[in-house]
């Protein structure tokens, strides 16, 4: 990863710094987390996608500034890369969005989209030519587990409504880790991050144009949209310096996988949901699935480290 902030050997002076930052990625996106259920029960998934970019502006100013921006060894193709994983994964918020609209918890959700590096593993081992360590074969069975206590209409229906939804965001996210990966190997990850978040705005804009939707909102909401955006892309931007502070990706990917440890929570607290034992197991499944698949080897190398989940991923 040529010039980019991982690939740079930290200070000794920066001690354990990239723990410090990878738990602020983690509240952050926790934060992105509580904050998209609420909008996706009163807004359209569309009007939520499109609206919370808005909150990305400030983190793409900040890093259309940076001198490592132009850092890389092929930048036009590390830049489309990372551009097209944010067009991508843009389309994958809207379907998490539309699984929370019809009835998903936030408590079942995240943690079940964010076996979205299942995915991206896969594909690199088809189109890469990269193995599975033990670890992660367990994290494959683990995922397995989830999608069966998470599947809690069942006893309706082959696969309930939000759970056939939510299966969306982890086939695009996955994609778009992929894409990702490839593009830090050929851009700084200033670049790839900048390209990445810029994915989102092509979305924003054509939005409106085919899916017309009142611009009325209360201040409250614009705020709450502005929020959205920012702690995605604000919570990328941390992971960034996770990176550069000599955090290894085989940690602090898994590590800020895990958001949904903090968006649970103010969820049962804030929101008043409740959780099932059956969706507590396919939560606790899915926590450890994620930990499982995160477990790198020298020849495993998942290490977008940018989708929110990014890594998920997730703009606003």
């Amino acid at each position: 990863m040529p010039d980019s902030l991982e690939s740079r050997n930290p200070s000794p002076g920066r001690g354990r710094s990239w723990l410090f930052y990878s738990l602020i990625t983690m509240l952050l996106w926790g934060g992105w987390g509580f904050a998209s259920k609420p909008l996706a029960t009163t807004l359209s998934p569309w009007q939520v996608q499109c609206l919370s970019t808005l909150g990305l502006l400030p983190v793409l100013a900040v890093l259309g500034a940076s001198r490592q921006l132009r850092s890389g060894s092929k930048l036009r193709r590390g830049f489309w890369q990372a551009f097209a994983a944010g067009v991508i994964s843009s389309m994958g918020n809207v379907a998490c969005y539309q699984a929370m609209a019809i009835g998903g918890k936030v408590a079942a959700v995240l943690p079940l989209t964010a076996l979205y590096p299942l995915v991206t593993i896969i594909l690199a081992m088809l189109l890469l030519g990269e193995r599975l360590n033990a670890v992660q074969w367990g994290g494959v069975a683990a995922s397995l587990v989830a999608l069966g206590f998470l599947n809690v209409g069942a006893d309706a229906a082959w696969i309930s409504p939000w759970l056939a939804v939510a299966l969306i965001p982890i086939g695009l996210w996955g994609i778009s880790g992929l894409l990702q990966k490839l593009a830090t190997s050929h851009a700084s990850n200033e670049l790839a991050t900048f390209g990445f978040l810029l994915g989102f705005v092509p979305a924003a804009a054509l939005i409106p144009v085919l899916r017309p939707f009142a611009w009325g909102l209360s201040a409250t909401t614009w705020l709450w949209l502005f929020l959205l955006g920012l702690f995605f892309s604000l919570g990328n931007l941390t992971l960034i310096i996770a990176y550069g502070s000599g955090g290894r990706a085989s940690i602090v990917t898994p590590m800020t996988s895990l958001y949904s440890l903090v968006t649970i929570p103010l969820a049962m607290l804030l929101l008043h949901e409740r959780i099932t034992t059956r969706e507590g197991l396919g939560v606790f499944a899915a926590v450890c699935a994620v930990l499982a698949l995160g477990r790198e080897t020298s020849t495993v190398a998942v290490q977008s480290g940018l989708d929110p989940g990014t890594e998920r991923r997730s703009a606003g």
